[in-house]
């Protein structure tokens, strides 16, 4: 039986600073088929179990150089550890989100009709269309 094509995984470090933040959520594609530049998923080449969150930076004899958004972070990636064998590639990254927060009761906001509030500062009004919700 093959595998979901589909992976969902956790950002936990600052290592890919500003692009993802502690706290993401990623879904990615099982594949080895990545480019240089795309957010990839792969397995330490030497701590087994060890999932890395990396962008591929170009193809080496050995494999793929994975590198850091933030190096400062104190990253682990390929300047440490070499190039990242093939196999050990996992998927790369289509899409970044966040857990949905539960919406709040506001009392100060009508129950029929929603208070819509231009994006960024100002007032709040009743309809329009190029206005967002205030959800909590």
């Amino acid at each position: 039986m093959r595998p979901w094509p589909l992976l969902r995984v956790a950002v936990a470090e600052q290592s890919m600073l500003p692009a993802l933040r502690p706290g993401d959520w990623l879904l990615a594609r099982r594949t080895r088929r990545i480019r240089p530049g795309q957010v990839v998923l792969a397995w330490h080449p030497s701590r087994p179990g060890f999932l890395l969150v990396k962008r591929a930076a170009r193809r080496v004899e050995g494999g793929w150089w994975l590198e850091s958004d933030n190096p400062a972070a104190g990253a682990v990636d390929s300047s440490r550890f070499g190039p990242v064998p093939e196999e050990k590639i996992v998927g790369r990254v289509l899409v970044r989100y966040w857990r949905p927060r539960r919406a709040r009761y506001r009392p100060q906001l009508s129950r029929t009709v929603p208070l819509l509030r231009p994006h960024g500062t100002g007032p709040a009004v009743p309809g329009g269309a190029c206005y967002r919700l205030l959800c909590g």
